[in-house]
């Protein structure tokens, strides 16, 4: 039997050149596989990469995927903000990039297979043998299962994670041991394609990229608008001005510029009016959500019982009821009040197992009970 070519994707960073290693001594036949990513970013891969690589044995290729980066993660990314949404761009790229992208053209080496840094398992699925579903990883602290959540069930069948069952501490000590340099020594920044001067708080950290882009693209920045307080009734007052709905985010309490009795929050982004609405922190949970149609990991008719949600990356899955809904998207209703998501962010389906039963993007939030039209 021929023996499986697994592509390795690098990014100069501890934890690809871990999985790299690994596999390495596990005695699997690798490549290695860089992906250029951003249109103004470097053309070559990281210096040191090359000589990382060698010291294991193993060919470097370079993959230019600069245009279908720009396509399919920073124009939708810049779109999002524009429309008042707060996108998820790295679950967005994983499902178009890494295992898009970047596992075409592993293939298109001869690899049969793509692995990554990432922290997350890939386990047996009680309807298809053929087909793993994604789970979190043993790690907690580290686990990526949430923005991995979106990839399709069918690429994950190619997706090798390595380090799956080890924390980061290990994974640094094994390179480390295996006298290996890390190009990248840092950890990775929460928005790769945002150049560190631009790195800050909140949404305003994206502020400059955002409205190069938006300047480049000849399109002029989200207007300011009104804020409007909540008083829980369904009434509503101005009480200020805002600088554009692309600066904040749902759950946002510093920065509003606002002066009251009381710390006021972000409770939504009416694009429609063009108006912020915010409340007191009593205001703010959350109890039901809906998606845009969803990346199904497993049919519903398999699911346990036990039905927990994650909202945000950090955020701990609390069980919840998850219905599909006509269009394919998912109806949540939560047991227990949440700080608010964002419409562009991600809602993660798992199981009592860790197993990811489902994902989908956002679009709507609200308090109460679920309702037969939400």
């Amino acid at each position: 039997m021929q023996k499986e070519t697994v592509a390795v994707a690098v990014s100069g960073g501890v934890d690809s050149l871990c999985a790299l290693l690994l596999l390495r001594r596990a005695g699997h036949d690798v490549l290695a596989l860089h992906g250029l990513f951003r249109p103004e970013g470097p053309e070559t891969a990281p210096a040191g990469l090359a000589a990382a690589c060698a010291a294991l044995g193993v060919p470097l290729h370079v993959a230019d995927l600069r245009q279908v980066f720009a396509r399919e993660v920073l124009a939708p990314f810049a779109a999002a903000y524009a429309a008042g949404r707060t996108p998820n761009p790295c679950a967005r790229c994983n499902r178009e990039i890494k295992f898009g992208a970047l596992l075409d053209a592993a293939l298109a080496l001869g690899a049969t297979s793509l692995a990554t840094g990432h922290y997350a398992r890939l386990v047996s699925g009680p309807d298809r043998p053929d087909l793993p579903l994604l789970a979190a990883a043993a790690d907690a602290a580290k686990d990526q299962s949430y923005f991995l959540s979106l990839v399709p069930r069918q690429r994950l069948a190619r997706a090798r994670f390595p380090l799956a069952g080890q924390d980061k501490a290990t994974t640094r000590a094994l390179v480390a041991q295996a006298g290996l340099a890390v190009p990248l020594p840092g950890e990775s920044q929460d928005i790769c394609f945002v150049p560190p001067p631009d790195q800050g708080a909140g949404n305003e950290a994206y502020r400059p990229f955002l409205e190069r882009h938006w300047r480049n693209a000849g399109l002029a920045a989200p207007a300011p608008g009104p804020v409007l307080l909540a008083d829980g009734q369904g009434g509503r007052r101005e009480i200020g001005r805002h600088r554009g709905l692309w600066r904040y985010t749902e759950g946002q309490r510093k920065g509003l510029g606002i002066a009251y009795s009381e710390p006021l929050y972000v409770l939504a982004k009416d694009s429609v009016a063009n108006a912020l609405v915010v409340g007191p922190r009593a205001l703010l949970g959350i109890r039901r959500c809906a998606t845009a149609p969803a990346n199904l990991m497993l049919p519903v008719a398999c699911w346990p019982p036990d039905i927990r949600v994650r909202l945000r990356y950090r955020q701990r899955p609390v069980p919840a009821r998850v219905t599909l809904a006509p269009d394919g998207g998912l109806r949540i209703a939560l047991a227990e009040p949440l700080f608010p998501t964002a419409p562009g962010q991600v809602a993660a389906v798992y199981d009592g197992q860790g197993r990811v039963l489902a994902a989908g993007v956002v679009t709507a939030m609200a308090q109460g009970p679920q309702t037969a039209s939400f």
